[in-house]
Formats: C-alpha cells, sequence, structure tokens
C-alpha cells in the first residue's frame, strides 16, 4: 500500500493575493499544511505541486519536496484539480518506479486542519475499499431542507431539499455537510475511472467547524489569526 501526500497551489490567487505564503501569525500559509503532512504517519512521501517559484521556495524553506513545476495548462482559474492530481500522481510513479494506491490531498487554505483530521480521513478510505473519495466536511448552521432556499424560474422561493412532509425542526432534518478541503483521500482508479470526485462512491470524514475554515477571503484570513491568537493564549 503507497499513499501519497500532496499539496497543491497555484500562484495568483484573486481573493486573497499571494496568500499561499502570506504570514499567518509569522508563518507562511502553507508552512501550516506541510507541518500538518509531516506529522501524518500514513503517508509514504509527500511532494508539492505549484507553477509558483515563489511558492515553491516557500515549501523548501520548510524541507518539503517540489519535484516538478506544474504546468501552465494546469495552473489556471478553470483547470481542474482532478487533473492536477492525476498529474502529479503519474509524474511520481514515473521518476520514483513505484505504484501509488491512494492520494491524499491537503489544501493550503485550511491552516488549522490536525494530523489527526488527516489519519482519520486517510483511515476511513482504508476502511471502506468499496469507496473511492473520502473528503473532510462538517455540520453547517444551514440545512437544505430546513432553512435554505432555492429561488425557482418563476420567481418563488421554495426550500432546496423540499420533503413530502414538513421539516419544522432542525433536529428532524437529515444530517448534511458542508465540504473543506482540508483532505480529500482519492483512490488511484477513482481519477481513471470518474470526470470528478463527486461522479465517484464518496464518504465524508467529518472534523471539527472551527479547524475547517476554508481561507477564502479576507475576512477568513482574519477568522484563523483571530483562532490561532486564541488558542495560543488558552495554552499560555
Amino acid at each position: 500500500m503507497f499513499i501519497l501526500g500532496t499539496i497543491c497551489c497555484r500562484g495568483g490567487s484573486k481573493g486573497v493575493p499571494g496568500k499561499n505564503i502570506r504570514l499567518l501569525n509569522n508563518k507562511p500559509l502553507i508552512a501550516y499544511t506541510i507541518e500538518t503532512a509531516f506529522g501524518c504517519k500514513l503517508l509514504n512521501d509527500l511532494i508539492v505541486s505549484t507553477d509558483d517559484e515563489h511558492i515553491a521556495a516557500v515549501a523548501k524553506q520548510y524541507k518539503a519536496h517540489v519535484p516538478f513545476m506544474r504546468p501552465a495548462e494546469l495552473s489556471t482559474d478553470s483547470a481542474s484539480k482532478w487533473h492536477v492530481f492525476i498529474h502529479a500522481l503519474e509524474w511520481y510513479e514515473k521518476h520514483n518506479n513505484v505504484q501509488v494506491d491512494y492520494l491524499v490531498d491537503m489544501d493550503v487554505t485550511v491552516p488549522l486542519k490536525t494530523v489527526a483530521d488527516t489519519e482519520g480521513a486517510v483511515n476511513m478510505a482504508l476502511d471502506n475499499t468499496e469507496t473511492d473519495v473520502v473528503i473532510t466536511g462538517y455540520e453547517p448552521e444551514r440545512n437544505p431542507y430546513f432553512n435554505m432556499m432555492e429561488v425557482t424560474p418563476d420567481g418563488y422561493a421554495e426550500i432546496v431539499k423540499k420533503p413530502q412532509i414538513p421539516i419544522v425542526t432542525r433536529q428532524d432534518a437529515p444530517v448534511v455537510y458542508s465540504l473543506t478541503p482540508a483532505a480529500y483521500v482519492v483512490k488511484k482508479a477513482a481519477l481513471y475511472n470518474y470526470r470528478h470526485w463527486s461522479e465517484a462512491k464518496c464518504r465524508v470524514y467529518p472534523i471539527a467547524r472551527n479547524r475547517a475554515i476554508d481561507i477564502d477571503s479576507e475576512m477568513d484570513f482574519k477568522l484563523v489569526e483571530y483562532f490561532m491568537t486564541q488558542q495560543q493564549y488558552a495554552e499560555q
């Protein structure tokens, strides 16, 4: 069993310019994910896939392996990360003469994830071999069966997931998860059998909501800084 860890991050972020190497609590954002990945004993190796020389340089400062620069066609806003995974896996297999069984991608933008979060997702995949993809997620404050609405073509609004019998309390609604890219555990075969993870047999590995924050805006950045500050204060 060979499990390849990947950290896939490109340059050119628009929501938070330069966010992948921006200092967060005096440390580059990417450093948190590198350190978490190194703590995961289930990973056989770790590589960083990026198109940006500055990101690559910072990753190397934190002892991560950056064996190639990602091709331009896989570094655009519209490029599918599924294809980025395939490129990283195929490059690794070709240059290391190994067969990868699972790819575990850990997104830089979720710096509060823990080793336990990542290893829990990996173990869920290993314990359920019929599963193609395990994704981390958290229970959100809104539920499409209870308090989320969509506007129909005629201009009216209705519950997103409208059951035959109305659900009148949140506790009676089916459990749903909001996905967070803390960890994607993907069986190698799934990368070739499906066009996208959403077509595969998936499971969700739940993680704490405060650790699932995905930095996509300045507000997210400040929120993560706040949680880190509070955690440090509590540990003093």
